[in-house]
């Protein structure tokens, strides 16, 4: 029985090797049963599936020239190539729950994106301006709305020191002010709010103009969820359906999000889609270990995207107008990229964020640890090998704006800043604001070039895509 015993475990311990390294396709490294220090472990498991996966893996130090006993989380920056210049993106996170949740649209948040502005020439203290509300927030449900204005946190004055983290709590006071002549004035109001789990709606607004003989579909979209999919699908139905022949979508707030949800936008998009059927969309490069085992195990499609049929691409645009922000970055900048080989790309705003590689998640495959990386793992190029846009001046835009004079005007709205200058160069119409929207416009100093959330997560940049 005793033999039985031992055969048994020897049996057991061989079949969990060999599963291990199936699920993660590399060659593992028991740890020495001595260990004592449960990082070891943890490390030498990360080093060797980012030896394996990572983009940049020829540029990683070895592992016996790093620190295995460090915290795991930290362990990881380690490794990664000319960290916060070459990489930029590659993270991990402690738990893979949170981190599945960040990539859907998933935290807790008030549910604001705000624009940080200097209240006077001593650029000391600040305002949020609110870029925009999440549908079904807190905030939302408060009462606020895109152009409100927040003048103090908890009774604290906003500073250069501290607006960076002054939202975080979890129940916050806001004190809301006015924009009167120029200048940033308190109303004597305030809010309570509290922070929930928000599943985020990345649809801020769709709606259809009619603008100089021509019928312009506007959509604001802020970030690449699979979940909201066939609602984009519904908004170019209806965009379809009533014969729009101009398109501006609206990436100034879209970090990125999902890779075929970025795809389906150029389907949805790109001119003379039914030609195009089966022809290249975009590719993508992995290291050379990664593609060696792609090559043998996969079929093309690990690489290449190919143009598929959506029944509500608009068909017949020749151009279409993309308005952006240092926070338009990766999947937004993919969409860019996809559709300038075959029609005519407008940017309109500021230089966007210069993100051109993505990701996927690796986790431990037998559940030893609940760390998730996402490390970068591929480079994507277009259908005619372009991918020039990966550095800090991202895409140059073809009409240069700030999202600086205010008082903001709603999203959709012929009047607001950007959408206007869209406008204008499809053809000019004298917009007649009505008599709410008639007051003087003033550019005011930003003290910051990207928009920020109340949680850093839904500010993340990314693409990612499901290797399985």
């Amino acid at each position: 029985m005793k033999k039985i015993l031992f055969i048994l475990c020897i049996s057991a311990f061989f079949f969990a090797c060999k599963k291990e390294t199936e699920a993660s396709k590399v060659t593992t490294t028991n740890p020495p049963t001595t260990t004592t220090d449960p990082n070891i472990a943890a490390n030498k498991w990360i080093h060797e599936v980012m030896s394996y996966y990572y983009l940049w893996n020829d540029k990683m130090p070895s592992l016996t020239s790093t620190n295995t006993s460090a915290k795991p989380t930290d362990y990881f920056y380690t490794l990664l190539h000319d960290y916060k210049k070459t990489d930029r993106f590659s993270w991990i996170d402690e738990s893979v729950t949170n981190l599945q949740n960040q990539l859907n649209g998933v935290s807790t948040v008030l549910g604001v994106k705000n624009n940080a502005f200097y209240t006077d020439n001593t650029n000391t203290s600040l305002a949020f301006v609110l870029a925009y509300v999440l549908k079904g927030s807190p905030a939302e449900k408060a009462g606020l709305k895109r152009g409100d204005i927040i003048l103090k946190v908890d009774d604290q004055t906003i500073t250069n020191a501290n607006y960076n983290n002054i939202l975080s709590n979890q129940t916050l006071k806001l004190s809301l002010g006015n924009f009167i002549n120029g200048a940033f004035v308190s109303n004597g109001k305030s809010v309570t709010v509290t922070k929930v789990e928000l599943q985020t709606n990345p649809i801020l607004a769709d709606t259809i103009i009619a603008w100089s003989g021509k019928k312009v579909g506007y959509l604001a979209y802020s970030q690449f969820l699979t979940s909201f999919d066939d609602s984009l699908r519904a908004i170019f139905g209806r965009f379809k359906t009533a014969g729009v022949n101009e398109l501006v979508l609206d990436f100034r707030y879209n970090g990125g999000g999902y890779v075929v949800s970025s795809d389906l936008i150029t389907n949805l998009t790109v001119k003379d889609a039914a030609a195009k059927v089966g022809k290249l969309m975009n590719k993508k490069v992995y290291n050379a270990t990664y593609t060696a085992y792609l090559e043998k195990n996969s079929t093309s499609s690990a690489f290449e995207t190919l143009f598929k049929t959506e029944a509500n691409n608009l068909g017949t645009l020749n151009r279409v107008f993309v308005l952006t922000a240092g926070n338009t970055a990766s999947a937004s900048e993919l969409v860019i990229n996809n559709l300038k080989p075959f029609m005519e790309v407008i940017l309109i705003g500021e230089n966007t964020y210069g993100k051109n590689v993505g990701s996927f998640t690796i986790t431990d495959p037998n559940k030893r640890w609940d760390y998730g990386l996402q490390p970068i793992t591929f480079l994507t190029a277009n259908a005619i090998g372009e991918s020039n846009y990966g550095t800090v001046s991202g895409f140059t835009p073809n009409y240069i704006l700030e999202d600086n004079v205010l008082p903001y005007k709603t999203l959709g709205n012929p009047g607001e800043t950007y959408l206007s200058k869209a406008l204008s160069i499809m053809g000019y119409v004298g917009y007649q604001p009505n008599s709410t929207e008639r007051s003087p416009k003033y550019t005011r100093t930003l003290a910051s070039k990207e928009s920020f959330s109340d949680n850093k997560w839904l500010d993340r940049k990314d693409m990612w895509i499901d290797p399985k």
